[in-house]
């Protein structure tokens, strides 16, 4: 995660609380977040000091980042050999206890229960959850920046048990996926065609939505002005009226979006929309034919996901008719939920940039005070200093904005930030490392098939440039650079693993891709010539 600005920092631990009170943990003070979260470097890690120190977490942490990240899964195994680390937690009740308060709490065992036997129900309720999310959300125009700050504060503090309640009906399509690989005898990284082109993942509807917005505005002005202009004739009103109309209603239903999203200082698509218009403009210069475009080859990835879905079944009728049964049945629920991974960090990024949109309100109020001279500058204070500010008891706070926006500056410019570091400031991956073979590089598999292409690196999408079939190699992606997947015929990212958010958006596309690849956007050039093979996680260059 990059740097993230003192309000986005308590942002997060605002979210964080929440999900402890989740787990019947809640923290003393919310504001102060969870005892796990640390800031340093203007980042938030968490110290998983705890899990390593227990019988169950050392079982648990290494699973769990294997999925999520799975570089560090060495660094959690060296780490607990560590002598200075010695198990000192050796009950399992604590963490029992927690995860059955969860389960109660979200009413886990009743999702589930309706995922298996009423899809459309389960579905209906996640619809709903957004429907719910945009009423609260709404403020009335009388609205104080005291109330906002009151407002905002209970939005992000109560937003993660609702929002989180759609994860037990993904993950009772992931768990299906699981056990019909099982009755099937079919290996899990030989099942990912499955997955393709998989429905309810909003991230991929807003991709697809993207492009087929290219495909119905003017093309001229896109191909003739650069970016910055279109993004004036844009504000201004003044783009040709198809396109106008139709990327006005495109931000409307995602220009709560953005790269680094997460963070609440970062602007919105909504507010910047140059990202979008870029990527338009990059659609419309290309040459891309019918039988290549994202639309056909997402509707291809539906007949392979089907073909895949049948040869399961036909391995699994091998072995007794029952068998095929529930493994077709299992396929199809998973494919119906799969997709809703991607929902809660939607819905979840809604609720941030809403209330950005009303702390921006606030920031308004205190430059016509004469507190702060910009309202984005809001972002560089906690809550507890907006509302002394608004209750005109924090003076002035110009010169706090201005050394805390310098040292942001300083930290979004650092190019290597460690994994993993220990309380005295060592990095352990750096005394780990070893020599890569020759021409070829490491990581984790995350969606199967060989491509070779040129690679593009790519540090920041915004105004990003991928010619198709070129190979993406980047440090880590979030929604806000998947406008760019349309165009890639590779992945390599140097974090992630198996179900980190690049990962799952590639094999939905059908795109190869090798995560959890270090240094990778220093081992390898733009324009180098290389070749991804994704079931067997390497990247090869010519020697």
């Amino acid at each position: 995660m990059g740097p993230l600005t003192p309000l986005g920092q308590a942002t997060i631990k605002l979210l964080a609380s929440g999900a402890a009170g989740a787990f019947g943990r809640p923290p003393a003070d919310p504001r102060e977040g969870p005892p796990v979260l640390v800031s340093a470097g203007e980042r938030l890690w968490i110290d998983i000091t705890t899990p390593l120190r227990s019988r169950a977490g050392r079982v648990i942490l290494p699973r769990v980042m294997q999925v999520g990240e799975a570089r560090t899964v060495a660094l959690v195994r060296e780490l607990a050999a560590d002598p200075r680390l010695p198990v000192t937690h050796t009950s399992r009740r604590p963490l029992l206890r927690a995860a059955a308060h969860f389960g109660r709490r979200l009413r886990v065992p009743a999702k589930v229960l309706r995922a298996l036997t009423r899809p459309e129900r389960a579905l209906a309720y996640t619809r709903k959850l957004g429907e719910d999310l945009d009423g609260h959300l709404r403020l009335p125009e009388t609205a104080t920046p005291a109330d906002r700050l009151r407002h905002a504060q209970r939005m992000l503090g109560g937003a993660f048990p609702a929002i989180v309640s759609i994860m037990p009906t993904a993950l009772t399509g992931y768990g299906l996926y699981a056990l019909a690989a099982r009755l099937s005898g079919t290996p899990l990284g030989e099942m990912q065609e499955v997955l393709r082109s998989v429905p309810n993942n909003p991230t991929t509807e807003m991709d697809l939505e993207l492009w087929r917005l290219a495909t119905r505005i003017e093309p001229e002005v896109f191909r003739r002005e650069p970016v910055a202009e279109l993004v004036r004739r844009y504000r201004a009103g003044t783009l040709p009226p198809v396109a106008q109309r139709e990327i006005t209603a495109f931000l409307g239903l995602y220009g709560h979006r953005g790269v680094a999203e997460i963070d609440i200082g970062v602007p919105r698509w909504s507010e910047e929309p140059g990202h979008i218009l870029g990527a338009l403009a990059n659609y419309l210069r290309m040459d891309a034919d019918a039988d290549h475009a994202p639309a056909a080859l997402f509707a291809r990835g539906e007949v392979a996901a089907r073909r895949a879905v049948d040869e399961a079944v036909a391995a699994a009728r091998r072995r007794g008719r029952l068998r095929a049964a529930v493994v077709r049945f299992a396929l199809g629920r998973a494919r119906q939920f799969a997709g809703l991974r991607e929902l809660p960090k939607f819905y979840a990024v809604k609720a941030i940039a809403g209330v950005r949109a009303s702390l921006l309100e606030v920031g308004g109020h205190l430059v016509g005070e004469g507190v702060l001279d910009s309202a984005r500058d809001v972002f560089f204070l906690d809550f507890a200093e907006l509302e002394a500010a608004v209750a005109g008891k924090g003076g002035d706070v110009r010169e706090t904005v201005a050394a805390r926006r310098a040292v942001h500056e300083r930290e979004r410019r650092r190019r290597h930030v460690p994994r993993v570091m220990l309380s005295d400031g060592t990095e352990p991956e750096a005394a780990m490392a070893g020599a890569a073979p020759e021409g070829a590089i490491t990581g984790t598999p995350a969606s199967s098939g060989t491509v070779t292409g040129t690679a593009r690196v790519v540090l920041d999408p915004v105004g990003a440039q991928l010619e198709p079939g070129e190979i993406l190699v980047c440090p880590s992606t979030d929604p806000g650079w998947t406008p760019l997947f349309l165009t890639a015929g590779g992945l390599v990212m140097e974090m992630g693993g198996a179900m980190s958010h690049g990962a799952v958006v590639a094999r939905e596309y059908g795109i190869p891709a090798v995560v959890g690849v270090p240094d990778a956007t220093h081992r390898i050039a733009s324009g180098a010539q290389v070749t991804v093979n994704g079931a067997a996680g390497t990247v090869t260059t010519p020697a």
